[in-house]
């Protein structure tokens, strides 16, 4: 009974970390692509 109990909250936290690896990848990948497209006053774009 204890190792279907630990199985569940062990998948969870799993779950959990695994989703906000994915939001994190994602987050910094549109972070950079927005960087480049529309630079801050330290990255200014050469054209």
């Amino acid at each position: 009974m204890i190792a279907v109990i630990f199985h569940f909250w062990l998948g969870l936290i799993l779950l959990l970390a695994g989703g906000a690896a994915v939001v994190g990848l994602i987050g910094g990948y549109m972070k950079s692509v927005t960087a480049a497209k529309y630079p801050n006053g330290k990255q200014k774009r050469e054209d």
